[in-house]
């Protein structure tokens, strides 16, 4: 007699598997499935439309021995105003591809830049995580904007890792999802970078470790001007991480698993270059999921013929970024 709803769960997930996946889809015409697949993710992702296209605010602007800073925020939906930081290297001539970098669970923004607020923050940084300096020195521009509920925009649970229990969930009692509402600021992040110097809007990418990966490779699905994406610690079947593991609430989207695996959304993102970025020792995105995920997404860029556009970069620890070899795999997928 089984008293378990996990295992209930587990028992209904088996019983009735999704509906889209590309197994069950791959001898269909790819465009007409691809429609199917986003019109769904649409209903599961709940992302709030875009309304409003008023300016950056500018806080500040900076020099640095290798790059202007520009400090700003803009209104990415009303009422509701993210803050961040443009980069760009010093002695630019030319415009330059701009590379979107999220923090995942973290004290915030701050880490991308480098700055840490105590020895603790700087010891976390032993994960290659300041993002944002990493670009610059490859002579990308960098666009860092707080993800809702982390640092700067942290509610009333303002702890160390950020507080997502409530928003997440007032966000789903509202019809929303946090993803959906990252994925928006990632799209009104896009809007503000076109008006800054020497960035070149033809070449948008966007990276982020763990809670960053995720918006990374969801917020993609959603926003066609994102021209290349590098999940890390993200990537993975949701069978065998967020829905078997004990995971933050930001990661969940209401009915995703009645029509596709994370995988199979790679047909909203093929053929645009694909970096997945994981750790052989990752907790929590397990490397079994991982290889199993990229398998399918693999397939899927095969049947668009852009095999040679999608990689996989394994680190040999756990959850974590690996500045090197991801940057150097990025650069040579994309030719930026």
């Amino acid at each position: 007699m089984n008293n378990s709803p996990f295992t209930l769960h587990e028992i209904l997930l088996k019983n009735n598997p999704p509906v889209l996946t590309f197994e069950k889809n791959k001898d269909r015409d790819l465009y007409e499935w691809r429609e199917e697949v986003r019109k769904a993710f649409a209903e599961v992702i709940r992302k709030p439309e875009k309304t409003l296209s008023s300016p950056a605010i500018i806080e500040y602007e900076k020099e640095h021995e290798d790059y202007h800073e520009i400090r700003f925020q803009f209104e990415s939906e009303p009422s509701y105003f993210v803050p961040g930081h443009y980069l760009y290297p010093k002695n630019l001539t030319h415009k330059v591809p701009v590379i979107i970098c999220l923090q995942g669970h973290s004290p915030g923004m701050h880490i991308s830049l480098g700055r840490f607020r105590s020895e603790e923050e700087e010891k976390d940084n032993q994960g290659d995580r300041n993002f944002a300096l990493q670009a610059v020195e490859r002579g990308f521009a960098a666009l860092i904007i707080e993800q809702r509920n982390f640092g700067e925009c942290s509610g009333p649970e303002n702890f160390r890792r950020g507080g997502c229990h409530i928003p997440a969930m007032q966000a789903i009692l509202l019809g929303r999802t946090t993803i959906g509402e990252r994925a928006l600021d990632v799209s009104r992040a896009i809007d503000i970078a076109a008006d800054m110097p020497f960035a070149d809007t033809d070449r948008i990418g966007i990276m982020g470790n763990s809670g960053g990966g995720t918006a990374t490779y969801y917020a993609s699905c959603t926003e066609d001007r994102i021209k290349a994406l590098m999940p890390s610690c993200a990537f993975c079947t949701v069978e065998d991480s967020i829905f078997s593991i004990s995971h933050c609430q930001c990661n969940f989207m209401p009915g995703m698993l009645k029509y596709f695996e994370m995988a199979d959304l790679a047909v909203l993102l093929a053929p645009r270059p694909l970096v997945v970025v994981y750790g052989k020792k990752d907790n929590i995105f397990p490397e079994h999921g991982v290889l199993k995920a990229y398998e399918v997404a693999k397939e899927i860029y095969k049947k668009f013929g852009a095999e040679d556009k999608i990689r996989l970069v394994p680190g040999d620890e756990g959850h974590r970024f690996y500045e090197y070899p991801s940057w150097d795999v990025f650069r040579e997928v994309t030719g930026w």
